[in-house]
């Protein structure tokens, strides 16, 4: 079957946006890939389909050369404009992480999509956040910095709503040193919304691809220290990702046809010791869902992440809301909550 997209005028402008982004990035990254070494960084096209393609689907491209740990730069569109008893009428995005192999070289994350409703409202959301195991400030203000001069007055209360979804209250902690959370975004003019979209996404990808590549010819080799430092924060990556994560579970709730690729984030090597020993900080409610996540996981200090493994994560993970719908409270949230799941389901 065939991914069939979209037909409103929206849907087409703003897919045309999210593939010009999607192809921006992993050009920006095969790049330094090519200058950082002699054989070339490859991204293969993975797709999926929305009921067979007929409500849309997807294409994530995923790089496995050793650059990385995990790279997957994701495109979708799902669509319900043949299905008037749901609110959404279409939802395009790039939503995108990348963690590179070399301890010293800081993950990124970054979404930006335009969701458009049946009554004719619609708004974007952008995101990005830089997240190193090993801190190294350069880089957060080279990152922040550009994100200021495509953002202007919106950066301050982006950073802020950033800030706070980011938070992981167990751990006392966020998830990386720059957060950058603009949801429901709607000036009144599309126009000048899209060109925001536009700047703001090749903007953070110049400046990450740029900071992929300073701290990889600039890096030697990592100390005992620093390669436990990464596998701690990718454990923690594992936490922030599955028990706080709003996008990612109301994406897992909302239709099971992208499993694993929704699963794209989780770094490839987890330490399930010490997450074991993060369940009895966490609020009793996500207690249970823990302790489901871990009992599909080998109990390792080094406890490889696969396809089987996410397909199985993700399993547990509807089972403990199917039994403990309430617990969705305990997601994370910024200063707007939005409805995904209902909006997919009706």
């Amino acid at each position: 079957m065939s991914r069939l997209r979209a037909q409103s005028v929206l849907a087409v402008k703003s897919y045309a946006i999210i593939e010009h982004l999607q192809a921006y990035f992993v050009a920006g990254l095969t790049q330094k890939g090519k200058q950082l070494k002699t054989d070339f960084v490859q991204f293969k096209p993975v797709e999926w389909l929305r009921d067979q393609g007929i409500h849309g689907g997807g294409c994530r491209m995923m790089a496995t050369d050793a650059l990385f740990n995990r790279a997957s730069v994701n495109l979708s569109q799902v669509f319900y404009e043949d299905k008037p008893e749901k609110p959404l009428n279409s939802a395009t995005a790039i939503s995108t992480i990348i963690h590179p192999a070399h301890p010293l070289s800081p993950s990124m994350h970054m979404h930006i999509s335009f969701t458009e409703h049946k009554n004719g409202k619609g708004y974007w959301r952008l995101m990005a956040d830089l997240n190193p195991s090993n801190e190294d400030n350069k880089y957060k203000t080279q990152f922040e910095n550009a994100i200021k001069q495509t953002t202007d007055d919106l950066f301050e209360f982006a950073q802020k709503q950033g800030n706070e979804y980011f938070f992981i209250p167990a751990l006392k902690r966020h998830r990386g040193i720059s957060h950058f959370y603009l949801e429901q975004h709607d000036s009144g003019d599309w126009t000048v919304d899209s060109a925001l979209a536009i700047k703001f996404g090749e903007s953070v990808i110049d400046t990450y691809c740029d900071i992929f590549y300073q701290s990889n010819f600039e890096q030697r080799l990592a100390t005992l220290k620093e390669q436990r430092k990464q596998l701690d924060y990718h454990s923690l990556y594992f936490l922030q990702v599955l028990t706080l994560d709003r996008g990612t579970t109301s994406g897992l709730l909302a239709h099971n046809q992208n499993d694993v690729g929704t699963l794209g984030s989780i770094p490839s090597t987890i330490d399930t010791i010490l997450l074991k020993k993060w369940i009895d900080i966490l609020p009793e409610a996500q207690q249970p869902l823990m302790f489901g996540l871990l009992s599909v996981l080998d109990e390792s200090e080094h406890c490889l992440i696969g396809n089987k493994q996410k397909q199985d994560l993700v399993d547990q993970l509807r089972i403990f809301y199917k039994s403990y719908p309430q617990a969705i409270n305990f997601q994370a949230k910024g200063f707007v909550v939005p409805p995904t799941v209902q909006n997919h389901n009706g």
